[in-house]
């Protein structure tokens, strides 16, 4: 089943049985289009009011209730990697949370039952280890989004496959030029991302669309 990330903002989550806050946010790879991590507002019983959880850790959701249980306990949240969740993370963060979560590759292996990280058919480019590759799903809203003649509109959300955690599509609010209407966008005909301009380009034409 899909889902837009806009609709599971706010939802519960529970570790050890008890309700420790609430998912504000989600960190993707902008390699692979994946979620990697949920972003939870933790409230005043942690230093920091927001932690970093990684989504191999979440059992299955309640997507109705809008429930992540999570197979943590509080003293192995309170001791996480501390991120500004405001930033695209730093490598040196991204191994710091490697380092204490464990590599992604094997709490999403084991977590998909060995499943492969990444969806099929993809080539991804080599990072150096100054490129960050986590990036706040939240940020990417109000993006403007450009085919190859033009400006489509601008992102309003982003949709999710809840048996991978892969972000498919774009939803994007178009301009005049298709009557402002909604259209999903396959993220796969993303060409490239500009973080700097906040545009993504695809290699599409408007007709194409």
């Amino acid at each position: 089943m899909l889902h837009n990330l806009n609709d599971l903002i706010g939802s519960s989550v529970i570790a050890a049985g008890s309700e420790i806050g609430s998912v504000r946010n989600f960190l993707f790879d902008d390699r692979s289009w994946t979620i990697s991590y949920a972003v939870v507002d933790v409230g005043t019983w942690h230093k920091h009011r927001d932690v970093v959880l990684p989504i191999a850790a979440v059992e299955q959701p309640d997507w109705t209730k809008r429930i992540f249980n999570v197979c943590l306990t509080k003293e192995e949240i309170r001791d996480s990697p501390d991120v500004d969740t405001e930033k695209p993370v730093s490598r040196q963060q991204e191994i710091a949370m490697e380092e204490y979560w464990g590599k992604m590759a094997y709490w999403v292996s084991a977590h998909m039952g060995g499943g492969a990280l990444f969806p099929t058919g993809r080539k991804y480019p080599v990072r150096t280890k100054e490129d960050p590759d986590l990036r706040s799903a939240w940020g990417l809203t109000d993006y403007e989004v450009w085919a190859t003649d033009g400006e489509i509109g601008r992102l309003e959300g982003l949709i999710m496959d809840e048996s991978s955690w892969h972000l498919g599509y774009l939803d994007v609010r178009a301009g005049n030029w298709l009557l402002n209407r909604s259209v999903l966008i396959p993220t796969r005909w993303i060409k490239s991302v500009s973080w700097a301009n906040c545009r993504v380009n695809l290699h599409h034409s408007r007709d194409g669309i």
